[in-house]
Protein backbone atom coordinates (compact mmCIF):
# COMPACT_ATOMS: atom_id res chain seq x y z
CA UNK A 1 0.00 0.00 0.00
CA UNK A 2 2.86 2.39 0.83
CA UNK A 3 4.54 1.72 -2.51
CA UNK A 4 1.32 2.38 -4.42
CA UNK A 5 0.71 5.75 -2.70
CA UNK A 6 4.23 7.21 -2.86
CA UNK A 7 5.97 8.62 -5.92
CA UNK A 8 9.05 6.47 -5.38
CA UNK A 9 6.96 3.32 -4.94
CA UNK A 10 4.94 3.99 -8.07
CA UNK A 11 8.12 4.54 -10.06
CA UNK A 12 9.48 1.23 -8.77
CA UNK A 13 6.28 -0.69 -9.58
CA UNK A 14 5.95 0.99 -12.96
CA UNK A 15 9.53 0.10 -13.88
CA UNK A 16 9.03 -3.54 -12.88
CA UNK A 17 5.80 -3.75 -14.89
CA UNK A 18 7.40 -2.20 -17.97
CA UNK A 19 10.42 -4.49 -17.80
CA UNK A 20 8.15 -7.52 -17.40
CA UNK A 21 6.10 -6.46 -20.42
CA UNK A 22 9.27 -6.11 -22.47
CA UNK A 23 10.40 -9.53 -21.26
CA UNK A 24 7.08 -11.00 -22.36
CA UNK A 25 7.52 -9.53 -25.83
CA UNK A 26 11.01 -11.01 -25.94
CA UNK A 27 9.83 -14.33 -24.48
CA UNK A 28 7.38 -15.13 -27.29
CA UNK A 29 9.95 -15.42 -30.11
CA UNK A 30 12.46 -16.85 -27.64
CA UNK A 31 10.25 -19.82 -26.61
CA UNK A 32 9.34 -20.40 -30.25
CA UNK A 33 13.04 -20.52 -31.12
CA UNK A 34 13.70 -22.91 -28.22
CA UNK A 35 10.99 -25.33 -29.44
CA UNK A 36 12.30 -25.13 -32.99
CA UNK A 37 15.88 -25.84 -31.87
CA UNK A 38 14.65 -28.73 -29.73
CA UNK A 39 12.93 -30.37 -32.71
CA UNK A 40 15.83 -29.62 -35.11
CA UNK A 41 18.20 -31.24 -32.63
CA UNK A 42 16.02 -34.35 -32.58
CA UNK A 43 16.03 -34.41 -36.40
CA UNK A 44 19.82 -34.13 -36.51
CA UNK A 45 20.28 -36.87 -33.91
CA UNK A 46 17.82 -39.05 -35.86
CA UNK A 47 19.83 -38.47 -39.04
CA UNK A 48 23.01 -39.48 -37.27
CA UNK A 49 21.31 -42.64 -36.00
CA UNK A 50 20.13 -43.44 -39.53
CA UNK A 51 23.72 -43.14 -40.80
CA UNK A 52 24.69 -45.98 -38.48
CA UNK A 53 22.12 -48.19 -40.14
CA UNK A 54 23.02 -47.14 -43.66
CA UNK A 55 26.71 -47.84 -42.95
CA UNK A 56 25.93 -51.53 -42.26
CA UNK A 57 26.52 -53.97 -45.09
CA UNK A 58 23.00 -55.29 -45.16
CA UNK A 59 21.48 -52.12 -43.67
CA UNK A 60 20.37 -54.20 -40.66
CA UNK A 61 21.23 -53.80 -36.98
CA UNK A 62 20.39 -55.77 -33.93
CA UNK A 63 17.21 -54.96 -32.08
CA UNK A 64 19.15 -53.85 -28.98
CA UNK A 65 21.29 -51.46 -31.03
CA UNK A 66 18.23 -50.13 -32.85
CA UNK A 67 16.51 -49.44 -29.54
CA UNK A 68 19.62 -47.71 -28.19
CA UNK A 69 19.96 -45.52 -31.30
CA UNK A 70 16.34 -44.41 -31.07
CA UNK A 71 16.63 -43.74 -27.33
CA UNK A 72 19.75 -41.59 -27.83
CA UNK A 73 17.99 -39.65 -30.57
CA UNK A 74 14.88 -39.23 -28.39
CA UNK A 75 12.53 -40.39 -31.12
CA UNK A 76 10.30 -43.40 -31.85
CA UNK A 77 10.62 -43.76 -35.62
CA UNK A 78 12.90 -42.38 -38.31
CA UNK A 79 11.85 -42.11 -41.97
CA UNK A 80 14.30 -40.84 -44.60
CA UNK A 81 13.22 -39.91 -48.09
CA UNK A 82 16.03 -40.31 -50.62
CA UNK A 83 15.93 -40.50 -54.38
CA UNK A 84 12.16 -39.95 -54.31
CA UNK A 85 11.79 -43.11 -52.20
CA UNK A 86 10.48 -43.15 -48.63
CA UNK A 87 12.45 -45.52 -46.43
CA UNK A 88 11.69 -46.49 -42.84
CA UNK A 89 15.07 -46.53 -41.14
CA UNK A 90 14.39 -47.25 -37.47
CA UNK A 91 11.27 -47.72 -35.43
CA UNK A 92 9.86 -48.83 -32.12
CA UNK A 93 6.25 -49.55 -31.27
CA UNK A 94 4.27 -46.30 -30.80
CA UNK A 95 2.39 -45.67 -27.55
CA UNK A 96 -0.54 -44.21 -29.50
CA UNK A 97 -1.39 -43.11 -33.01
CA UNK A 98 0.21 -39.95 -34.37
CA UNK A 99 -1.92 -36.99 -33.21
CA UNK A 100 -0.56 -34.26 -35.48
CA UNK A 101 2.28 -33.38 -37.81
CA UNK A 102 4.66 -30.37 -37.58
CA UNK A 103 6.39 -29.41 -40.81
CA UNK A 104 9.40 -27.24 -39.97
CA UNK A 105 10.21 -26.57 -43.61
CA UNK A 106 7.37 -24.12 -44.25
CA UNK A 107 6.36 -23.07 -40.71
CA UNK A 108 5.88 -19.28 -40.26
CA UNK A 109 6.97 -17.27 -37.23
CA UNK A 110 3.35 -16.99 -36.05
CA UNK A 111 2.91 -20.75 -36.35
CA UNK A 112 6.07 -21.40 -34.34
CA UNK A 113 4.98 -19.00 -31.55
CA UNK A 114 1.46 -20.43 -31.42
CA UNK A 115 2.70 -24.07 -31.33
CA UNK A 116 5.18 -23.18 -28.57
CA UNK A 117 2.52 -21.53 -26.38
CA UNK A 118 0.16 -24.47 -26.87
CA UNK A 119 2.92 -26.92 -25.94
CA UNK A 120 3.63 -24.82 -22.82
CA UNK A 121 0.17 -25.47 -21.40
CA UNK A 122 -0.53 -28.93 -22.88
CA UNK A 123 -0.91 -31.76 -20.34
CA UNK A 124 -2.14 -34.82 -22.30
CA UNK A 125 0.31 -37.38 -23.69
CA UNK A 126 0.53 -37.40 -27.49
CA UNK A 127 2.72 -38.74 -30.25
CA UNK A 128 3.58 -36.19 -32.95
CA UNK A 129 5.32 -36.37 -36.32
CA UNK A 130 8.03 -33.82 -37.21
CA UNK A 131 9.18 -33.20 -40.77
CA UNK A 132 12.41 -31.42 -41.66
CA UNK A 133 15.28 -31.22 -44.11
CA UNK A 134 18.38 -33.39 -43.57
CA UNK A 135 21.67 -31.62 -43.05
CA UNK A 136 24.47 -31.72 -45.65
CA UNK A 137 22.01 -32.78 -48.37
CA UNK A 138 21.85 -36.31 -46.94
CA UNK A 139 18.36 -36.75 -48.36
CA UNK A 140 15.26 -34.92 -49.39
CA UNK A 141 13.12 -35.16 -46.24
CA UNK A 142 13.53 -36.67 -42.81
CA UNK A 143 10.59 -37.55 -40.63
CA UNK A 144 10.53 -38.52 -36.98
CA UNK A 145 7.90 -39.35 -34.41
CA UNK A 146 8.35 -38.56 -30.72
CA UNK A 147 6.44 -38.34 -27.49
CA UNK A 148 5.29 -34.72 -27.03
CA UNK A 149 5.36 -34.66 -23.17
CA UNK A 150 9.17 -34.55 -23.25
CA UNK A 151 8.98 -31.47 -25.48
CA UNK A 152 6.40 -29.85 -23.20
CA UNK A 153 8.50 -30.45 -20.11
CA UNK A 154 11.55 -28.91 -21.80
CA UNK A 155 9.55 -25.83 -22.83
CA UNK A 156 8.15 -25.38 -19.31
CA UNK A 157 11.60 -25.70 -17.77
CA UNK A 158 12.94 -23.12 -20.22
CA UNK A 159 10.04 -20.77 -19.47
CA UNK A 160 10.65 -21.10 -15.74
CA UNK A 161 14.31 -20.13 -16.19
CA UNK A 162 13.29 -17.13 -18.33
CA UNK A 163 10.72 -16.07 -15.73
CA UNK A 164 13.23 -16.20 -12.88
CA UNK A 165 15.77 -14.26 -14.95
CA UNK A 166 13.12 -11.71 -15.90
CA UNK A 167 12.15 -11.17 -12.28
CA UNK A 168 15.78 -10.64 -11.31
CA UNK A 169 16.32 -8.19 -14.16
CA UNK A 170 13.06 -6.35 -13.37
CA UNK A 171 13.85 -6.07 -9.68
CA UNK A 172 17.40 -4.87 -10.33
CA UNK A 173 16.27 -2.36 -12.96
CA UNK A 174 13.39 -1.13 -10.82
CA UNK A 175 15.65 -0.70 -7.80
CA UNK A 176 18.19 1.22 -9.87
CA UNK A 177 15.49 3.48 -11.31
CA UNK A 178 14.02 3.91 -7.82
CA UNK A 179 17.35 5.06 -6.37
CA UNK A 180 18.09 7.40 -9.26
CA UNK A 181 14.61 8.93 -9.32
CA UNK A 182 14.58 9.35 -5.57
CA UNK A 183 17.90 11.17 -5.68
CA UNK A 184 17.13 13.38 -8.67
CA UNK A 185 13.34 13.88 -8.48
CA UNK A 186 11.73 12.73 -5.23
CA UNK A 187 14.12 14.44 -2.81
CA UNK A 188 13.83 17.86 -4.48
CA UNK A 189 10.04 17.49 -4.57
CA UNK A 190 10.03 16.49 -0.90
CA UNK A 191 12.04 19.64 -0.18
CA UNK A 192 9.42 21.75 -1.95
CA UNK A 193 6.59 20.00 -0.07
CA UNK A 194 8.40 20.46 3.25
CA UNK A 195 8.87 24.16 2.52
CA UNK A 196 5.16 24.52 1.70
CA UNK A 197 4.17 22.71 4.90
CA UNK A 198 6.49 24.82 7.07
CA UNK A 199 5.27 28.02 5.48
CA UNK A 200 1.65 26.93 5.91
CA UNK A 201 2.11 26.50 9.67
CA UNK A 202 3.45 30.04 10.11
CA UNK A 203 3.18 32.22 6.97
CA UNK A 204 4.49 35.34 8.74
CA UNK A 205 7.62 33.80 10.27
CA UNK A 206 8.11 30.42 8.57
CA UNK A 207 11.17 29.80 6.38
CA UNK A 208 11.07 30.92 2.75
CA UNK A 209 11.76 28.21 0.16
CA UNK A 210 15.38 28.28 -1.01
CA UNK A 211 16.66 26.82 -4.25
CA UNK A 212 18.09 23.35 -3.62
CA UNK A 213 20.34 23.42 -6.71
CA UNK A 214 18.27 20.74 -8.37
CA UNK A 215 19.65 19.53 -11.68
CA UNK A 216 16.14 19.40 -13.14
CA UNK A 217 15.08 22.68 -14.70
CA UNK A 218 11.37 22.17 -13.97
CA UNK A 219 11.94 21.54 -10.24
CA UNK A 220 14.36 24.47 -10.05
CA UNK A 221 11.72 26.72 -11.62
CA UNK A 222 9.13 25.42 -9.14
CA UNK A 223 11.47 26.22 -6.23
CA UNK A 224 12.09 29.75 -7.50
CA UNK A 225 8.38 30.36 -8.13
CA UNK A 226 7.51 29.00 -4.66
CA UNK A 227 10.06 31.27 -2.99
CA UNK A 228 8.75 34.32 -4.86
CA UNK A 229 5.16 33.41 -4.04
CA UNK A 230 5.94 32.95 -0.34
CA UNK A 231 7.76 36.29 -0.25
CA UNK A 232 4.80 38.02 -1.90
CA UNK A 233 2.29 36.33 0.42
CA UNK A 234 4.32 37.30 3.49
CA UNK A 235 4.55 40.91 2.31
CA UNK A 236 0.80 40.99 1.67
CA UNK A 237 0.07 39.49 5.10
CA UNK A 238 2.26 42.08 6.81
CA UNK A 239 0.52 44.84 4.89
CA UNK A 240 -2.92 43.45 5.79
CA UNK A 241 -1.90 43.14 9.44
CA UNK A 242 -0.65 46.69 9.45
CA UNK A 243 -3.87 47.89 7.86
CA UNK A 244 -5.92 45.99 10.45
CA UNK A 245 -3.94 47.48 13.31
CA UNK A 246 -4.25 50.90 11.73
CA UNK A 247 -8.00 50.43 11.37
CA UNK A 248 -8.38 49.74 15.08
CA UNK A 249 -6.22 52.73 15.93
CA UNK A 250 -8.12 55.00 13.54
CA UNK A 251 -11.45 53.89 15.00
CA UNK A 252 -10.27 54.77 18.51
CA UNK A 253 -8.82 58.09 17.41
CA UNK A 254 -11.93 58.94 15.39
CA UNK A 255 -14.09 58.38 18.44
CA UNK A 256 -12.18 60.84 20.59
CA UNK A 257 -11.49 63.23 17.71
CA UNK A 258 -15.19 63.44 16.90
CA UNK A 259 -15.89 64.64 20.44
CA UNK A 260 -13.15 67.24 20.20
CA UNK A 261 -14.36 68.44 16.81
CA UNK A 262 -17.92 68.70 18.11
CA UNK A 263 -16.72 71.22 20.69
CA UNK A 264 -14.70 73.09 18.06
CA UNK A 265 -17.77 73.10 15.80
CA UNK A 266 -19.88 74.76 18.49
CA UNK A 267 -17.22 77.40 19.05
CA UNK A 268 -16.79 77.98 15.30
CA UNK A 269 -20.52 78.52 14.82
CA UNK A 270 -20.23 81.70 16.92
CA UNK A 271 -17.76 83.15 14.44
CA UNK A 272 -20.43 83.43 11.74
CA UNK A 273 -22.04 86.40 13.52
CA UNK A 274 -18.80 88.22 14.15
CA UNK A 275 -18.51 91.77 12.73
CA UNK A 276 -14.74 91.54 12.42
CA UNK A 277 -13.91 91.42 8.66
CA UNK A 278 -11.05 88.97 9.11
CA UNK A 279 -13.11 86.64 11.29
CA UNK A 280 -16.06 86.89 8.91
CA UNK A 281 -13.78 85.90 6.03
CA UNK A 282 -12.03 83.02 7.81
CA UNK A 283 -15.05 81.74 9.74
CA UNK A 284 -16.92 79.95 6.90
CA UNK A 285 -13.73 78.24 5.72
CA UNK A 286 -12.98 77.08 9.26
CA UNK A 287 -16.53 75.81 9.72
CA UNK A 288 -16.39 73.96 6.37
CA UNK A 289 -13.11 72.25 7.30
CA UNK A 290 -14.46 71.24 10.71
CA UNK A 291 -17.65 69.89 9.11
CA UNK A 292 -15.62 67.75 6.71
CA UNK A 293 -13.51 66.41 9.57
CA UNK A 294 -16.60 65.55 11.61
CA UNK A 295 -18.24 63.76 8.67
CA UNK A 296 -15.06 61.79 8.05
CA UNK A 297 -14.85 60.69 11.68
CA UNK A 298 -18.51 59.68 11.70
CA UNK A 299 -18.07 57.72 8.47
CA UNK A 300 -15.06 55.89 9.90
CA UNK A 301 -16.91 55.00 13.09
CA UNK A 302 -20.00 53.93 11.15
CA UNK A 303 -18.27 51.54 8.79
CA UNK A 304 -15.59 50.36 11.20
CA UNK A 305 -13.09 49.92 8.38
CA UNK A 306 -11.12 51.80 5.75
CA UNK A 307 -13.78 51.52 3.05
CA UNK A 308 -15.00 54.84 1.74
CA UNK A 309 -18.66 55.82 1.74
CA UNK A 310 -20.35 55.43 -1.67
CA UNK A 311 -19.96 58.60 -3.75
CA UNK A 312 -22.90 60.95 -4.21
CA UNK A 313 -22.13 62.17 -7.72
CA UNK A 314 -23.50 65.48 -8.96
CA UNK A 315 -22.46 68.34 -11.21
CA UNK A 316 -19.57 70.18 -9.55
CA UNK A 317 -18.05 73.47 -10.74
CA UNK A 318 -14.35 72.68 -10.81
CA UNK A 319 -13.05 76.22 -10.56
CA UNK A 320 -14.80 76.94 -7.27
CA UNK A 321 -13.81 73.62 -5.74
CA UNK A 322 -10.14 74.17 -6.64
CA UNK A 323 -10.35 77.59 -4.96
CA UNK A 324 -11.58 75.83 -1.79
CA UNK A 325 -8.62 73.47 -1.97
CA UNK A 326 -6.29 76.45 -2.38
CA UNK A 327 -7.72 78.13 0.74
CA UNK A 328 -7.43 74.92 2.77
CA UNK A 329 -3.89 73.92 1.75
CA UNK A 330 -2.06 77.13 0.75
CA UNK A 331 -1.61 80.28 2.80
CA UNK A 332 -2.11 83.67 1.20
CA UNK A 333 1.32 84.99 2.21
CA UNK A 334 3.20 81.74 1.57
CA UNK A 335 6.05 81.28 -0.89
CA UNK A 336 4.20 78.50 -2.72
CA UNK A 337 0.99 79.25 -4.59
CA UNK A 338 -1.77 77.30 -6.31
CA UNK A 339 -2.52 78.60 -9.81
CA UNK A 340 -6.09 77.81 -10.85
CA UNK A 341 -6.47 77.96 -14.65
CA UNK A 342 -9.78 76.10 -14.87
CA UNK A 343 -12.55 77.81 -16.78
CA UNK A 344 -15.78 78.90 -15.13
CA UNK A 345 -17.86 76.49 -17.21
CA UNK A 346 -15.78 73.38 -16.45
CA UNK A 347 -17.87 70.84 -14.55
CA UNK A 348 -17.53 67.17 -13.61
CA UNK A 349 -19.99 64.57 -12.36
CA UNK A 350 -18.37 63.60 -9.08
CA UNK A 351 -18.79 63.58 -5.32
CA UNK A 352 -17.52 67.04 -4.25
CA UNK A 353 -16.18 65.81 -0.92
CA UNK A 354 -14.24 63.02 -2.66
CA UNK A 355 -12.83 65.38 -5.28
CA UNK A 356 -11.86 67.86 -2.56
CA UNK A 357 -9.91 65.12 -0.76
CA UNK A 358 -8.25 63.96 -4.00
CA UNK A 359 -7.01 67.43 -4.90
CA UNK A 360 -6.08 68.20 -1.29
CA UNK A 361 -3.86 65.11 -1.10
CA UNK A 362 -2.19 65.85 -4.43
CA UNK A 363 -1.56 69.56 -3.79
CA UNK A 364 -0.52 69.03 -0.15
CA UNK A 365 2.05 66.42 -1.23
CA UNK A 366 3.43 68.85 -3.82
CA UNK A 367 3.49 71.70 -1.28
CA UNK A 368 5.37 69.61 1.30
CA UNK A 369 7.87 68.28 -1.27
CA UNK A 370 8.71 71.77 -2.58
CA UNK A 371 8.88 73.21 0.91
CA UNK A 372 11.20 70.52 2.28
CA UNK A 373 13.48 70.54 -0.79
CA UNK A 374 13.54 74.32 -1.13
CA UNK A 375 12.78 74.00 -4.83
CA UNK A 376 9.65 75.10 -6.68
CA UNK A 377 7.02 77.72 -6.01
CA UNK A 378 3.88 76.79 -7.91
CA UNK A 379 1.24 74.10 -8.28
CA UNK A 380 -0.68 74.55 -11.54
CA UNK A 381 -4.10 72.98 -12.22
CA UNK A 382 -5.74 73.00 -15.65
CA UNK A 383 -8.75 71.25 -17.16
CA UNK A 384 -9.50 69.96 -20.65
CA UNK A 385 -12.68 68.27 -21.87
CA UNK A 386 -12.66 65.25 -24.20
CA UNK A 387 -16.10 63.82 -25.02
CA UNK A 388 -17.76 62.40 -21.93
CA UNK A 389 -14.65 62.89 -19.83
CA UNK A 390 -12.73 65.80 -18.41
CA UNK A 391 -9.08 65.74 -17.48
CA UNK A 392 -7.52 67.69 -14.65
CA UNK A 393 -3.76 68.18 -14.95
CA UNK A 394 -2.01 68.85 -11.64
CA UNK A 395 1.53 70.05 -12.30
CA UNK A 396 4.25 71.34 -9.99
CA UNK A 397 7.81 72.54 -10.50
CA UNK A 398 9.22 70.76 -7.47
CA UNK A 399 12.10 68.29 -7.12
CA UNK A 400 10.21 65.24 -8.39
CA UNK A 401 9.90 61.84 -6.71
CA UNK A 402 12.54 59.12 -6.22
CA UNK A 403 12.36 55.94 -8.26
CA UNK A 404 11.35 53.74 -5.30
CA UNK A 405 8.33 55.95 -4.64
CA UNK A 406 7.27 55.92 -8.31
CA UNK A 407 7.42 52.13 -8.42
CA UNK A 408 4.85 51.77 -5.61
CA UNK A 409 3.21 55.16 -5.86
CA UNK A 410 -0.41 54.10 -5.24
CA UNK A 411 0.30 51.36 -2.66
CA UNK A 412 -0.41 52.14 1.01
CA UNK A 413 2.61 52.44 3.33
CA UNK A 414 5.00 51.93 0.39
CA UNK A 415 4.85 54.99 -1.85
CA UNK A 416 5.74 57.57 0.80
CA UNK A 417 8.32 60.20 -0.19
CA UNK A 418 8.59 62.41 2.88
CA UNK A 419 10.32 61.18 6.02
CA UNK A 420 7.70 60.02 8.50
CA UNK A 421 4.97 59.89 5.83
CA UNK A 422 2.44 57.08 5.82
CA UNK A 423 2.17 56.65 2.06
CA UNK A 424 -1.63 56.76 2.30
CA UNK A 425 -2.38 60.08 0.57
CA UNK A 426 -1.93 58.97 -3.03
CA UNK A 427 -3.48 55.56 -2.31
CA UNK A 428 -6.59 57.26 -0.92
CA UNK A 429 -6.71 59.65 -3.89
CA UNK A 430 -6.48 56.77 -6.38
CA UNK A 431 -9.23 54.79 -4.61
CA UNK A 432 -11.54 57.82 -4.50
CA UNK A 433 -10.98 58.48 -8.21
CA UNK A 434 -11.91 54.88 -9.09
CA UNK A 435 -14.99 55.03 -6.85
CA UNK A 436 -16.21 58.03 -8.87
CA UNK A 437 -15.63 56.34 -12.22
CA UNK A 438 -12.34 58.12 -12.86
CA UNK A 439 -8.65 57.35 -13.02
CA UNK A 440 -5.64 58.96 -11.39
CA UNK A 441 -2.37 58.54 -13.29
CA UNK A 442 1.18 59.71 -12.81
CA UNK A 443 2.19 61.28 -16.11
CA UNK A 444 5.81 62.08 -15.27
CA UNK A 445 8.11 62.90 -12.40
CA UNK A 446 11.55 64.39 -13.05
CA UNK A 447 13.84 66.95 -11.45
CA UNK A 448 11.80 69.58 -13.32
CA UNK A 449 8.58 68.67 -11.53
CA UNK A 450 5.75 66.13 -11.25
CA UNK A 451 2.58 65.84 -13.35
CA UNK A 452 -0.59 63.94 -12.38
CA UNK A 453 -3.65 63.44 -14.59
CA UNK A 454 -7.10 62.98 -13.03
CA UNK A 455 -9.75 61.78 -15.50
CA UNK A 456 -13.39 62.20 -14.40
CA UNK A 457 -16.83 61.86 -16.02
CA UNK A 458 -17.91 65.23 -17.38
Amino acid sequence: MFLARSLSGRLLLLTIIIVMMVEILVFLPSVARFRQDFLLERLQMAQIASLALLAADDEMVEAALEKELLANAGVSTIVLRRDSARQLILRTPLESPVATTYNLRDATAIDLVADALIALIRTERRVVRVIGEPILNAGEVIEITLNEPELCRAIRAYSQRVLILSLIISAATGLLVFLICRRLIVRPIEGVVESITSFQKDPERGPIAARQNSGLREIARAEIALGEMQTHVRSSLKQKTKLAELGVAVAKISHDLRNMLATAQLMADRLEGSKDPTVAKVGPKLIGSIDRAVNLCVSTMKHGKADETPPEARQVALQGLVNEVSSAVFTEDGSIELRNDIGENSVATVDPEHLFRILSNLTRNAHQAMESAGKGDCVHITAAGAGDEIELIIRDNGPGMPARAIEHIFQPFVGSVARGGSGLGLAIASDLAKANGGVLDLVSSTTEGTVFRLTLPS
